[in-house]
């Protein structure tokens, strides 16, 4: 884990909105279909919401028609952990911010060449810089 940055839940409400506070930090996601991110198709960067630090870029997104921002990998995996998530049933791969522990969605293994994977990532938990 990198130097991980630990604020209160009081300082990240101040900091983020109801929406982004609910999925980032306690693990929440958005509707399918509603995140504003979800359709965009300009060049950028993608960033976490809660830190800055750099996630996934608009060259690995892609479609995927699951209603969240799809990527098939990031060149920067070194600000991404991931884990076991067994809620709701299911046994999926939870993604996290390396830097500050965001929730930011799941991988799943049927992504598009050339990795077969699918980062699903909430739009809540992004930044964009557009290029």
């Amino acid at each position: 884990m990198a130097d991980e940055i630990e604020k209160s839940e009081e300082e990240w409400r101040a900091q983020l909105t109801d929406e982004q506070f609910r999925v980032t930090r306690e693990k929440g996601t958005e509707r399918a279909f509603t995140g504003t991110y979800t359709d965009n198709k300009e060049p950028g960067l993608y960033r976490c919401v809660c830190c800055s630090a750099e996630l996934f870029r608009s060259d690995e997104k892609f479609d995927s028609g699951s209603g969240w921002p799809s990527f098939f990998d990031s060149p920067h995996a070194k600000n991404l952990r991931t884990e076991t998530d067994v809620s709701f049933g299911m046994r999926r791969t939870e993604v996290m911010c390396d830097k500050c522990g965001a929730h930011l969605g799941h991988v799943f293994e049927d992504g598009p060449k050339p990795t077969g994977l699918r980062y699903c990532i909430n739009s809540a938990s992004l930044d964009f810089d557009k290029k």
